[in-house]
């Protein structure tokens, strides 16, 4: 008669298929097809797990802790990694096209170049003790909450709260001491001591030549983020700064399975927006056949790799993800809905975002609860006249001092480059931008094309977000023009 299962074996087959969730969520942004991304997720998962148990094996033989990632965040590295290694086989075709574009960056570089060069933020994960690097990521990045964190972590479900308090506060001092051990010049070395105050007060006042610093400066403001541990902007610092390219699509996809797979708030078919930092590129979800093909690589996966000792805990639930939309249950009915993230580009099911198959989910109403439009009306152009463009402003997620927000504008005429402004009507200023540059003036912004997304074919679309900053009101952005030529309200 053969054995049963023992609780440790169930426990063990758990957390097995929460890692493979995580990494095969991630290697479906990163690719342009559902069996691209099976294979792009099988080949990572046998990676990342084979490195996992080498770490833990130096450790276990070093007898003293060793810098490493968690689980999770190693897994979706070695997504990274593999995804590199395509591309340098002459399998970037099976990739997304802009994180092709990305792999061949400066950006790139930075993941694998010297230490004192890589993201703050990644180098204070893997300088906190695993178990402390572990609560953090399960509860700022996967979004789980605390009763079942404390539970996948052994840890007192009434303490645990507190713990993660002391944890993020030693993820804190970690990033400020990286943020000084990093090569700098004297204006960021003479900004030092005033980011690290104003990062800890929560008046959410930050002095006008500390913000104009941070805008142009990519090394502080990737600082500011990891140090400002009030306001909500934690958990797509982590993302952004350990995963790289698409880190707040991931982080966008694992709170929706969050909230799926656990009966917190409505399907994302439902929802009006985006509620949280990140929304992907808009993905086509495709047929069961991809669910059942994930399910029948994970049994395989399982048969060949279950041996595992020492596993630690994994960050998502149960359940494969599907093209475009994660899956709380296999069982479950797969949501239609599909979201964006930031830098989408292309039209007619053709992928050019960042990661794009189709228009993503709107934000109906941009103005958060509670504040109000104030200020002169917008004025919007004519639309009798065939408009140059159309434009969307999405608030993506708001904290008492900030908002991250998208643009996303469609153009009936091909553009070789590209220029967007617009105003603000009450005093918000930008503090960060991807998949674009900018400058401001008073209320007007400016955002110009980054180098990689310069071209725009005709009827195509061109998006890139950004974060700001307001008080007392934050209406949405008005008065958008394209290349000095105004663009209609969506």
């Amino acid at each position: 008669m053969p054995d049963l299962p023992t609780p440790q074996d169930a426990a063990e087959a758990a957390l097995f298929s929460e890692c493979w969730d995580a990494v095969l969520s991630y290697a479906d942004l990163c690719t342009a097809g559902s069996t691209a991304a099976t294979d792009l997720a099988r080949e990572a998962f046998s990676l990342g797990m084979r490195e996992a148990r080498e770490a833990e094996a130096a450790v276990r033989g070093a007898g003293r802790r060793t810098a490493r990632l968690p689980r999770i965040p190693l897994l979706l590295t070695a997504v990274r990694t593999t995804a590199a290694d395509w591309e340098t086989q002459g399998l970037g075709h099976r990739l997304d096209p802009d994180l092709r574009l990305w792999l061949n960056s400066d950006k790139a570089a930075r993941y694998t170049g010297p230490p004192l060069q890589r993201p703050i933020a990644l180098r204070g994960l893997r300088d906190l003790q695993a178990a402390d690097a572990e609560l953090l990521w399960l509860a700022e990045v996967e979004a789980l909450p605390l009763p079942v964190v404390a539970r996948r972590l052994g840890l007192d479900p009434a303490t645990v709260g507190d713990e993660l308090a002391q944890v993020r506060g030693l993820f804190r001092d970690r990033s400020h001491r990286n943020h000084l051990d990093m090569p700098m010049d004297a204006q960021c070395r003479s900004y030092a001591r005033l980011l690290d105050a104003v990062t800890r007060s929560t008046s959410g006042e930050t002095p006008e030549d500390l913000s104009r610093h941070l805008a142009h400066c990519r090394q502080c403001a990737e600082a500011a983020a990891c140090l400002r541990l009030h306001g909500g902007g934690l958990p797509a610092a982590l993302a952004g700064g350990v995963i790289g390219w698409g880190g707040l699509a991931y982080l966008e996809r694992r709170r929706r399975a969050a909230e799926v797979r656990l009966g917190a708030g409505r399907p994302p078919a439902l929802e009006s927006g985006p509620p949280n930092p990140g929304a992907h590129k808009a993905k086509v979800v495709r047929n069961g056949l991809l669910v059942a093909a994930v399910l029948v690589s994970l049994l395989a996966l399982a048969v060949s790799m279950m041996p595992g000792d020492d596993m630690d805990n994994g960050a998502a639930g149960p359940g494969a993800s599907a093209e475009g939309q994660p899956v709380a249950n296999p069982t479950a009915s797969v949501p239609t809905a599909t979201s964006r993230a930031p830098g989408s580009t292309g039209t007619s099911g053709t992928p050019t975002g960042n990661p794009s198959e189709s228009t993503g989910v709107k934000n109906s109403d941009p103005e958060p609860q509670g504040t109000s439009s104030g200020g002169a009306e917008e004025p919007e152009p004519d639309e009798s006249a065939t408009p140059v463009c159309r434009v969307e402003y999405s608030l993506v997620n708001q904290w008492p001092d900030g908002f991250q927000a998208e643009v996303t504008v469609t153009t009936p005429e091909a553009l070789d480059d590209w220029r967007v402004t617009w105003s603000f009507k009450d005093g918000q200023k930008v503090t960060q931008m991807w998949d674009a540059d900018y400058t401001q003036s008073g209320a007007k912004v400016t955002a110009t094309a980054a180098d990689y997304d310069k071209s725009v074919p005709a009827d195509g679309s061109l998006s890139f977000g950004f974060l700001a900053s307001w008080q007392s009101r934050n209406a949405p952005a008005y008065g958008f023009s394209v290349n000095g030529r105004e663009c209609v309200r969506s």
